[in-house]
């Protein structure tokens, strides 16, 4: 483990200030679980780590008459146990508890998962200066490339590791993002950049800046959510591919979609072509398989990871087939 000092600040400003000043050597630090891995392994040379434990109004889930407001710092043990989600949305809870192990999500934020570093072997390994490291190659590109992206995937090709962005963004959830003296509001997926805008940058979360709370909308009537995944193991390993999908029902007819797909793009990935051919249609004439199909029509899979387009086509079909088979 290489040296770093740990401050521990307990206003904004204090929080904001460390981090803009020593920025890129200065990082926030919440349940440490991928950020301490990263520090260990050499990957990141980070000389202050600036914890946002002690800070104000990170903390908490208020259900109210708009939905739920979560603080950052809720682990994913309180997410997952929380009466409150599991009320609201209950896919929430159960995308939690479907992370890594106890032991992680008993430490581990939702803050800290919307926001952990991809898990590429190129990148986090310190025998490579890639792209994603400020150097010139993408190694996946052309070299091992199993668990890369399929989709909107170039220079680099890293897929998004979070499980819970996948969810919220199809749920329709927004971040507050805070600084020294000021916060702003935005939606989930505006918060997650693509290598072609930013090759060194996940999020467009300026220096001094850290996500404060997740607001997660009620669901409209008729609404249902369900997420799924496909992993090597069933328990302490990323998704090969998931999908998470919100229909909503009205009078046998489509009358909202979101559908997000994970872990085959830079980012959570929307795709808002298969909410379109969804909504207005009766829910007697959508074919699973199509919409599937349909959902990885722009994969453009690299050497050793075509599997993900079909893996990812029959998720989005079985996702489909779930909301609906009790409106057929």
């Amino acid at each position: 483990m290489r040296p770093f000092t740990l401050e521990q600040p307990t206003s904004p400003a204090d929080a904001s200030q460390l981090h803009a000043e020593q920025f890129p050597r200065a990082r926030y630090i919440a349940g440490g679980t991928d950020l301490l891995a990263q520090v260990k392994e050499g990957t990141l040379r980070a000389q202050t780590l600036v914890s946002l434990a002690n800070l104000p109004e990170m903390s908490g889930i208020e259900s109210n008459d708009d939905g739920l407001d979560i603080g950052a710092l809720v682990t994913l043990t309180e997410l997952a146990e929380s009466a409150a989600v599991r009320q609201v949305c209950d896919v929430l809870a159960k995308a939690a508890l479907s992370v890594a192990s106890p032991q992680i999500r008993n430490v581990g934020t939702i803050g800290g998962n919307l926001c952990q570093r991809p898990r590429c072997w190129y990148f986090r390994s310190h025998l490579y200066y890639c792209r994603k490291k400020g150097g010139e190659t993408c190694y996946a590109f052309g070299e091992q490339n199993k668990y890369h992206a399929i989709l909107a995937g170039g220079p680099c090709h890293i897929v998004h590791p979070s499980d819970l962005a996948v969810v919220l963004i199809s749920l329709g959830a927004g971040v507050v993002v805070r600084n020294e003296s000021d916060s702003r509001e935005m939606p989930l997926e505006d918060m997650f950049v693509l290598p072609s805008v930013d090759v060194m940058a996940e999020t467009v979360l300026r220096p001094g800046e850290w996500v404060s709370r997740i607001k997660v909308p009620k669901p409209a009537g008729g609404a249902k959510s369900v997420y799924l995944k496909a992993q090597e193991r069933q328990a302490l390993d990323f998704p090969l591919a998931s999908v998470a999908a919100s229909i909503q029902v009205r009078d046998a007819v489509v009358a909202g979609a979101r559908v997000t797909l994970g872990s085959v793009a830079p980012v959570p990935f929307r795709v808002s072509h298969v909410d379109e051919a969804l909504i207005g249609q009766r829910v007697g004439d959508i074919d699973p398989d199509a919409i599937g199909s349909l959902a990885v029509r722009d994969a453009v899979p690299l050497s050793d990871n075509g599997y993900k387009v079909r893996l990812t086509a029959s998720l989005v079909s079985r996702a489909i087939s779930d909301l609906l088979s009790d409106d057929r």
